[in-house]
């Protein structure tokens, strides 16, 4: 807009700096002839050719020009450029024209001088009759040159003026878009999981209001998130106590009916029930808590961390008829987590890896440069199940065939991991299978 408003002013400005110019050097031409040829009018009869050739001269100076005085013959009397008496200028136009008692102004080629010239004559009279000549030549091209001069003068004023409301623009911007740019900072820690965090209140009225508004809004989030999160808490906390009871009565029942094998068939499959309703209840408690940071991070090495879980699951493997193994060992990596959530999050993964793999084959653990590993022939996943599979309570085609769960572990996994800036992605492994990747943050 400052550009707009300076193109707009400038060039009107311009142009009529440049008629103004050109007028000026016109009606100074003019007035010097005039001058020059009301004082050579006592000076021609006699010729005083050292008086006019100085009055000459002093006016060439003034005018930048070129000053001569003819006598009635147009024979030369007196040049500012030192040219000698005597030579005729009568064949000048401008000249012929002030001769005949009339001054002319006019813009011509010079064959002397090989350019264009601005021509003044100026009549000289005595006693009301022309007795010779003043005429003044002045350079077109560097009239032209003083108009550029000024128009590039104004050029100059204008890239100032431009600069220095680029620089006032950028203040003042900076100084509007800094409560925004702080804003959207506290947005993007919103986003990144810490609702505890409050924007500025600062700015003009409507980024105050907007600030305002956005701290109500997290406020609000963050209560209801704290209401949600103590009401899975309470409710988990709440069932154990009738779990446990209806645990141990059935565990009576069980000795009440160890005759009858029927009887004791109902009453296990009612433990297995009881058991998996334990565990749902358990890993709800647990998602009810993701997010809290309640453990403190520290660097942890993830080939000590794949060596662990396959300790703390060969067993379970070799219930299931499947070997597990440790990848071969890579270059030593580390990342920065708390040691619980990551075996947590590694359990779940390793866990569906043994559910899902037919007995014989082999689960393999390995790390990467931040990631653990870990490796199935399972009957892996259907096209579009990769990310379905990570919604509570949601399982794939082959967990809804296969062996029962409660849909949790791997959302457990995801937002254990989240929380310290990593994630978990099921990818298919070439041949058959599954490639789950538990990613650590650096």
């Amino acid at each position: 807009m400052l550009l707009l408003a300076l193109i707009a002013l400038g060039v009107p400005l311009a142009l009529s700096l440049q008629d103004r110019v050109n007028s000026e050097v016109r009606s100074q031409a003019q007035s010097q002839a005039q001058v020059v040829a009301t004082s050579a009018a006592e000076l021609i009869e006699p010729p005083r050719h050292g008086v006019l050739t100085r009055l000459a001269r002093a006016s060439a100076a003034s005018v930048r020009g070129r000053v001569i005085v003819v006598d009635a013959q147009g024979k030369l009397l007196a040049d500012s450029a030192g040219e000698p008496v005597g030579t005729s200028y009568a064949d000048r136009p401008e000249v012929r024209s002030a001769l005949r008692g009339h001054g002319e102004q006019i813009t011509r080629d010079s064959e002397t001088l090989g350019t264009e010239i601005l021509a003044t004559s100026m009549p000289v009279f005595e006693h009301g009759r022309p007795r010779g000549a003043v005429r003044i030549t002045q350079s077109v091209a560097a009239v032209n040159r003083a108009i550029r001069t000024s128009i590039l003068d104004v050029v100059a004023l204008g890239a100032i003026v431009l600069a220095m409301g680029l620089v006032v623009g950028w203040l003042i911007a900076a100084q509007i878009a800094r409560p925004i740019r702080r804003l959207d900072q506290a947005a993007q820690r919103v986003a990144g999981g810490d609702l505890g965090v409050e924007a500025v209140v600062e700015g003009s009225s409507e980024q105050r209001s907007l600030a305002r508004t956005f701290n109500e809004m997290t406020g609000r989030v963050r209560r209801l998130l704290r209401v949600q999160q103590d009401f899975v808490a309470d409710a988990s906390h709440q069932l154990r106590t009738p779990l446990t009871g209806l645990r141990l009565r059935l565990e009576a029942l069980g000795e009440r009916f160890r005759g009858d094998p029927p009887a004791v068939e109902e009453v296990d499959a009612a433990m297995l029930e009881i058991d998996r309703l334990s565990h749902m209840v358990d890993e709800l408690l647990i998602l009810s808590r993701a997010g809290e940071h309640d453990r403190p991070g520290e660097a942890v090495d993830l080939g000590d961390v794949a060596r662990r879980a396959t300790e703390r699951w060969r067993a379970a493997a070799t219930a299931h008829g499947v070997e597990l193994e440790l990848g071969r060992d890579g270059a030593p990596a580390t990342a920065w987590i708390a040691p619980p959530d990551l075996d947590r999050a590694l359990d779940a993964v390793v866990e569906n890896a043994l559910l899902y793999s037919p007995a014989g084959s082999t689960v393999t653990i390995g790390h990467g440069a931040a990631s653990i590993e870990v490796l199935d022939r399972g009957p892996g996943l259907a096209p579009g199940e990769e990310e379905a599979v990570f919604e509570r309570f949601r399982r794939g085609s082959a967990g809804r065939a296969g062996p029962t769960g409660t849909g949790l572990g791997l959302a457990i996994a995801r937002e254990m991991t989240r929380q310290w800036g990593g994630d978990v992605r099921l990818e298919p492994r070439e041949g058959g299978g599954l490639r789950a990747v538990v990613e650590v943050g650096g």
